[in-house]
C-alpha cells in the first residue's frame, strides 16, 4: 500500500492522521507547532515526526496530504509537486483560481496525482444523489439549493463564505454534472467585523440554464445543513443532519398545476465519508488514476468562490 505523510495535525489535520493511520499507511507526520507534534508522538508511539517540510520534501515516500491554513496551500502543495510527490490538499486548493490552474496543470503535465479535499462528494448520501440523477430517472436537474448553518467557529482571517461554501459548490457542481459557469450574484452582512460577512447568499447561473442558490451563515442558532435538488419530474432533500435523503414525487406540470404523489425515504448506508476520501486518495496512487475530486475540480471550485466574493465586495 502507498504511504503518505500528513502535514498539519491541528483541528482537521489530526482527522487525517486518524483515518490514514488506520488504513496503515500513515509513513509520519509533520507539525510546526511544538505542543501538536508532542500530543502525536505521544498519540502514536513510534511514528515518524518532522517538524521542517523541507525535511517531508527530501524523503522518499511518495505522497504528501497537506492541512495547513489555506494560505500555505499553493506553495506548500506546488513544493510537493516539485519534488515529485503526490499531493492530497485540503479545501480550498488554493485562494486564487490562477494558482489553482497552475497545480492543475502541474499535476497533469507530470503525471501527478492531485487530490481536493472535498469531504461531502465522498458521503453516501451524495454519492446516491448523485447517482440517481445521472441516471435520469428524476428527469433533468433544473436547480440546487443548499443551505449551511449554525452557531460556528468565527474567524478573522476569512468569512463564512470561504469556510463553509467549498463543501456546498463542490457538491453544486457534482450533482448538475459541472456545468461550465455563467453568472454570478452575491450578497452578505458583516454583522461582527468589518468586512468580514457572518451570512451569504449566493445565486449561481450556469450554462445550459441550471441554477444553484446557495446560504451559508455562522451566526445562526440551529443547525442546519441540507441539499435540496429540484427536477423535471421530483425533488430531492437530503438532511445532512438528520442522515436522510428523501425523494418527493411532487412538481409543477405543463399546466402550471401542482402535482404529489408522495414521497420516499432513501436508506443510505451510514459510513464515515472521511475513512472514504482518504481511502479513494490511496486507490488513485495504487492505480494511478484521477480522483473524483482532483485538481481541476477544485479549479472550478475557486474559481466560483473568488466570483462570488467579487461580486459580495461590489
Amino acid at each position: 500500500m502507498s504511504q503518505v505523510i500528513v502535514v498539519g495535525a491541528g483541528n482537521w489535520g489530526k482527522n487525517l492522521v486518524r483515518n490514514f493511520h488506520a488504513l496503515g499507511a500513515l509513513a509520519g507526520v509533520a507539525e510546526a507547532n511544538p505542543e501538536l507534534k508532542n500530543k502525536v508522538e505521544i498519540d502514536y508511539p513510534g511514528l515518524v515526526t518532522y517538524s521542517d517540510y523541507e525535511h517531508v520534501l527530501e524523503t522518499d515516500i511518495p505522497a504528501i496530504v497537506l492541512a495547513t491554513p489555506a494560505p500555505t496551500h499553493y506553495k506548500f502543495a506546488l513544493a510537493a509537486l516539485e519534488a515529485g510527490k503526490d499531493v492530497f490538499v485540503e479545501k480550498p486548493i488554493t485562494l486564487k483560481t490562477e494558482e489553482a490552474k497552475v497545480l492543475a496543470e502541474y499535476a497533469d503535465k507530470h503525471s501527478r496525482i492531485l487530490m481536493v479535499g472535498h469531504l461531502l462528494l465522498y458521503q453516501p448520501a451524495t454519492a446516491w444523489m448523485r447517482d440517481y440523477l445521472a441516471s435520469g430517472k428524476a428527469g433533468k436537474v433544473l436547480h440546487v439549493a443548499t443551505q449551511r448553518a449554525k452557531l460556528g467557529r468565527v474567524r478573522r482571517e476569512e468569512n463564512v463564505w470561504w469556510s463553509f461554501a467549498p463543501h456546498d459548490v463542490s457538491v453544486v457542481l457534482d450533482l448538475l454534472g459541472n456545468p461550465a459557469i455563467e453568472k454570478v450574484k452575491a450578497s452578505g452582512q458583516a454583522i461582527l467585523q468589518p468586512n468580514i460577512e457572518d451570512n451569504t447568499h449566493v445565486d449561481l447561473s450556469f450554462v445550459g440554464g441550471q441554477t444553484a442558490h446557495l446560504y451559508c451563515s455562522w451566526l445562526w442558532p440551529l443547525l442546519q445543513r441540507s441539499t435540496t435538488v429540484i427536477t423535471e419530474q421530483q425533488m430531492l432533500v437530503y438532511d445532512e443532519v438528520a442522515q436522510k435523503v428523501t425523494v418527493y414525487n411532487k412538481g409543477v406540470d405543463e399546466n402550471l398545476k401542482n402535482r404529489d404523489r408522495g414521497s420516499q425515504v432513501i436508506d443510505v448506508a451510514a459510513s464515515e465519508p472521511l475513512k472514504i476520501e482518504c481511502s479513494h486518495f490511496l486507490e488513485c496512487l495504487q492505480n494511478r488514476e484521477k480522483p473524483r475530486s482532483d485538481g481541476w475540480n477544485g479549479v472550478a471550485v475557486v474559481d466560483i468562490l473568488e466570483k462570488a466574493q467579487e461580486a459580495m465586495n461590489g
